[in-house]
């Protein structure tokens, strides 16, 4: 996407933004919502406005931008659609944040066969900070040995033991996170990290596969040895397509499924 140009003294004028495409053979066009769009993720991704905050109006932003209102419309249907943004009707537009029931099984894909889902509880095993190994640096995007802050817990769904996780989070994202600070939070933990450190997931990368259960997973989740077991590795990521969390999970199916919507 080709970023929005501004001018002074107006620095939030928007203009028709061109460029070179990657072949430097023919421009590009980006859409001008497009551009109000990457605008307005600016101003989520800076702080201008925080998660739970009412953002400001169609006509404020057309104004501030000097765009049309259905230009503004169109960029807020895509920050919606990404799950940026949710529209309340008759109060308007919010910045989307992980303490809102709904967020909370946005990430969480794994739906009981019958009944209502429901939040699991949590049971923190291990939390420390460690360095990270080769094959979680690389996907956190830093070196071989850096700081990491590491989550071992499991998730019950009414006293059954279900998910078996691993969590591994970049220790200078999350300097002053603690194992006090992890058993002391009731909430998701994406909760705890936006309202801490001021990072939101926004999206997240699944590789799935069938694995089973050895000794230790069989152990801890209360399943018989070599039990089918459905094993997720997920990388999330904040603003910047900047890599902020690896989680590997083993999830028991004997009561829930993985519940995908495609579009």
């Amino acid at each position: 996407m080709s970023s929005a140009h501004s001018s002074s003294p107006n620095s939030n004028a928007v203009y028709p933004a061109t460029g070179a495409s990657s072949s430097g053979s023919s421009p590009t066009f980006s859409p001008l919502y497009q551009q109000i769009k990457a605008l307005m993720t600016q101003s989520l991704q800076s702080g201008e406005w925080r998660p739970g905050e009412l953002i400001p109006s169609e006509v404020e932003l057309a104004n501030r931008f000097k765009v049309s209102q259905g230009t503004v419309r169109k960029a807020i249907d895509e920050l919606s659609a990404e799950n940026l943004v949710v529209r309340r009707q008759g109060k308007g537009t919010f910045v989307a944040t992980h303490h809102e029931a709904r967020a909370q099984f946005r990430f969480l894909r794994l739906k009981p066969d019958v009944g209502v889902a429901q939040y699991p509880d949590n049971n923190i095993i291990e939390a420390k900070r460690l360095r990270a190994p080769a094959d979680i640096a690389r996907q956190l995007d830093i070196k071989n040995g850096d700081s990491v802050f590491f989550i071992k817990r499991i998730q019950s769904f009414d006293g059954a033991p279900t998910i078996l996780e691993e969590l591994w989070l970049p220790g200078l994202t999350f300097k002053g996170l603690s194992l006090e600070r992890v058993l002391q939070y009731k909430g998701p933990m994406y909760a705890l990290l936006e309202t801490e450190f001021g990072t939101q997931m926004i999206r997240a990368v699944e590789s799935i596969r069938a694995v089973v259960a050895d000794q230790i997973a069989s152990g801890l989740l209360a399943v018989p040895l070599n039990t089918p077991l459905l094993s997720v590795n997920r990388v999330s990521y904040t603003y910047g397509d900047k890599a902020v969390e690896v989680r590997r999970s083993l999830y028991v199916t004997n009561n829930h499924h993985y519940q995908n919507e495609l579009s």
